[in-house]
């Protein structure tokens, strides 16, 4: 197994390199939906290479069964049930459950 970089610099310009792909992706979309699914792909395969974790917002950007790029209204659906989003991929038709907590509301004597 390759060893992991030690070096800081090679991670944030991991990290650069997926926010622009995630980037490119959206602008893509519209024409070339393929495309998009190709630069996750290659978001992915950086994020593993590097062994970092893919922040939520952009994780949440594409479907964990197929690895499509996700648009809500467009290949995706989303639904909230019971302090959870649902989110229907309608490209392998599976289910992701992502928690949503509350704040507590502070009461002041």
């Amino acid at each position: 197994m390759r060893e992991k970089s030690r070096n800081p610099a090679t991670r944030m310009i991991a990290r650069e390199r997926i926010g622009i792909l995630f980037e490119e992706a959206r602008l893509a979309y519209a024409d070339h939906p393929e495309r998009s699914n190709r630069y996750v792909d290659l978001a992915r395969k950086i994020a593993m290479r590097q062994r970092i974790r893919i922040n939520r917002e952009f994780r949440r950007r594409f479907c964990h069964h197929c690895y499509t790029y996700l648009v809500p209204g467009e290949n995706m659906r989303v639904r909230v049930h019971r302090g959870n989003v649902v989110v229907t991929c309608r490209s392998c038709k599976k289910h992701t459950r992502y928690r949503v907590v509350r704040k507590e509301h502070v009461r002041s004597k």
